[in-house]
């Protein structure tokens, strides 16, 4: 069995709120992702396929993904 943790690591990036600034449209439009928004940070969610193409896209651009 899987664990979760590493599951939920290759559906989702976590990233600061100020990380997607100016990226964010093109994100959503170029990938099948949904980001969400909180005070602090936003996710990222979307198939772990996507997650990969969307954190090459970002550090590609610039955008530090751990």
């Amino acid at each position: 069995m899987p664990d979760p943790s590493s599951l939920r690591d290759s559906t989702q990036i976590v990233l600061p709120r100020r990380a997607l600034d100016g990226h964010r449209e093109c994100l959503e439009a170029r990938f099948t992702v949904t980001v969400v928004e909180t005070a602090e940070q936003y996710r990222i969610i979307g198939s772990p396929v996507e997650i990969k193409a969307a954190s090459d896209y970002l550090t590609r651009n610039g955008v530090a993904v751990a």
